[in-house]
């Protein structure tokens, strides 16, 4: 059995770290982490972690490299405090699209990520959504990979939609449609997408039938919004009603919120992987639902050696 259960927060965000806390009915650990004048990270664990199960709680959203190089001080400090057990909690793993070589001469940055966080003394992984499952097989170190689906079929059952068709917006994002539309019982269309650039993309055609129906795309990660932008415009296009959307990881960087509030779009089902106070302040179409019990769930199960297998659906 491992020592006593303790949750330390980085920077990224503080809010959903305090609900899982909450949930977990314990006090956030105590420490101290400032930047020097030249950008440095400082950190100090301003309590006794030795032998304790430990879990550090830090989405690697923006800004990306400031929040992961957060994570890696941290974790190399509380290991240098004999922590007995460091569990690494990425409710959104940043890098994670560069999952392949697909172009000459390319990183694949979600497997450098991978071997940093684990150098870095991490035991093992607990994250949410992956951008591609198999970035668990990057890892030499036990990885608990999370789906928000739960959350998202609530909330998707809370705008209680009639006549509903569940769209992927890419290929890759059929598997998680059609397990969603099956528990709602809804249609299933695909957008046929071609990139033609990083955070550019272009619909030509949409498999299914859409017209008269109303419609929900469904996504991953909502970055730059251009993709669901497409979407929205290419769906209208082919005589789909109501127009609606959900996303696990609300990045929403650049134009994001403009293309959202400008679009047809009624709203936006996200959740609070990332931090979401000033979106949603700039946005009212979106519609935030928390993931903080579901990783406290999962991080009470692994501290007390219990299963986490029923978490994953």
């Amino acid at each position: 059995m491992y020592g006593d259960l303790k949750v330390f927060s980085g920077r990224a965000h503080p809010g959903l770290s305090r609900e899982i806390a909450d949930y977990l009915s314990v006090p956030l650990g105590k420490s101290e982490v400032y930047n020097f004048a030249d950008g440095e990270i400082f950190c100090q664990i301003e309590e006794n972690v030795r032998g304790c199960d430990i879990f550090v709680i830090q989405p690697t959203c923006s800004p990306v490299n400031e929040n992961l190089m957060e994570l890696l001080v941290m974790m190399d400090a509380l290991k240098r405090a004999s922590a007995f057990r460091l569990t690494a909690v990425l409710p959104y793993y940043g890098y994670a699209r560069q999952d392949k070589k697909d172009k000459p001469r390319v990183a694949i940055t979600a497997k450098l990520v991978a071997d940093l966080i684990s150098k870095a003394g991490a035991d093992r992984i607990l994250t949410l959504d992956l951008h591609a499952g198999q970035i668990q097989g990057f890892f030499d170190i036990p990885v608990d990979h999370l789906f928000a689906a739960p959350v998202v079929l609530e909330a998707i059952r809370d705008l209680e939609i009639p006549d509903l068709t569940i769209v992927s917006p890419d290929a890759g994002g059929v598997e998680r449609a059609r397990a969603i539309a099956k528990r709602l019982h809804a249609g299933l269309a695909i957008i046929d997408k071609r990139r033609v650039a990083a955070n550019e993309a272009e619909v030509r055609h949409i498999i299914g039938d859409v017209d008269g129906q109303n419609v929900l795309i469904l996504d991953d990660i909502i970055d730059t919004a251009g993709t669901l932008y497409k979407s929205i415009d290419a769906l209208q296009n082919a005589g789909a009603e109501r127009i609606f959307a959900a996303g696990v990881h609300a990045v929403l960087s650049g134009p994001a919120i403009d293309r959202l509030m400008s679009s047809t779009l009624e709203s936006a089902v996200i959740t609070n992987t990332t931090p979401l106070e000033d979106k949603l302040s700039r946005c009212p179409k979106l519609k935030p639902f928390s993931v903080a019990p579901l990783l406290g769930e999962a991080i009470q199960r692994i501290h007390t050696n219990s299963s986490v297998s029923s978490l994953f659906v």
